[in-house]
């Protein structure tokens, strides 16, 4: 009898453990930040802010992810809290093509004026008949590179086609006859190097990762004047308000933070809070 008693004193106890632990790692959970982002410069800008989030009672957890495709669907399938690569044309395509992702956006942390670099021209305007365009293949970011072209006057959009939304079949004139060519972001600085076209367009990330300063090595920089294109942080639907959450967005809109991008990234990053 006094075995059964013994034993079923050790049940409730292991219970009343197992609870406790159940308890605390929802506790701990609830004081974690998870952030999928890219590396430069959105998880540069997270270390940054993790100290400013410890004060805050957070701990800040960044993961790296090898693809843009896999950002979204790491947020969408509860992997992390929050992701911080992309802005709000990119998002908003995404959702069209996953129609599950139901992601918002809970704030614009910094814009990256888009580069046009080569190797062999000063300018847009030396740009021989013929000459070759390599561009990202990211659909959302179509109209923004084929605006700076327009805006340099070496193409013309149809004038029915909302910009962000165009796409090479909305070019009506080319009177220079430019080549296009598409890469994936990722490549267009090793294109770039290799010379494999006239002009190249690289996003900010990875141009700073190749050692490229746009303001320095651009021949053309994108204007940032009322510009859609702010890397945002994106969360699921309904999580934007969540206190974990306005913790992060406070921290990244804080002076420490605006500070650090304008010093660290010499105007090719800009801080932005909206």
């Amino acid at each position: 009898m006094k075995k059964l008693f013994l034993g079923a004193l050790l049940l409730v106890f292991a219970g009343v453990m197992a609870a406790c632990g159940s308890n605390n790692g929802a506790e701990s959970g609830k004081k974690e930040i998870v952030v999928a982002a890219t590396k430069t410069p959105h998880a540069e800008i997270l270390k940054e802010a993790e100290p400013l989030l410890k004060e805050k009672g957070y701990t800040l957890k960044v993961k790296v992810l090898s693809d843009y495709k896999m950002y979204n669907k790491a947020l969408a399938d509860k992997e992390v809290d929050a992701n911080y690569f992309q802005h709000i044309p990119y998002l908003e395509q995404e959702m069209k093509e996953n129609t599950d992702y139901k992601l918002v956006n809970a704030g614009a942390v910094h814009l990256e004026p888009f580069g046009i670099y080569s190797k062999t021209y000063k300018s847009l305007k030396d740009l021989p008949d013929g000459a070759t365009i390599i561009l990202t293949n990211n659909v959302a970011e179509q109209g923004r590179m084929l605006a700076m072209l327009e805006n340099a006057g070496l193409i013309t959009l149809d004038p029915k086609v909302e910009t962000v939304d165009a796409t090479l079949k909305d070019i009506k004139k080319n009177p220079k006859n430019l080549e296009f060519k598409k890469v994936a972001p990722e490549l267009t600085a090793k294109a770039y190097e290799n010379k494999e076209g006239d002009a190249v367009f690289i996003n900010v990330n990875y141009a700073i990762q190749n050692k490229l300063n746009p303001k320095k090595d651009a021949i053309e920089v994108e204007s940032t004047k009322n510009n859609p294109y702010a890397n945002i942080i994106a969360v699921r639907k309904g999580e934007e308000d969540s206190a974990k959450i306005k913790a992060l967005m406070e921290v990244l809109h804080s002076k420490k933070i605006k500070d650090f991008i304008e010093k660290k990234y010499d105007g090719a990053v800009l801080p932005v809070s909206e």
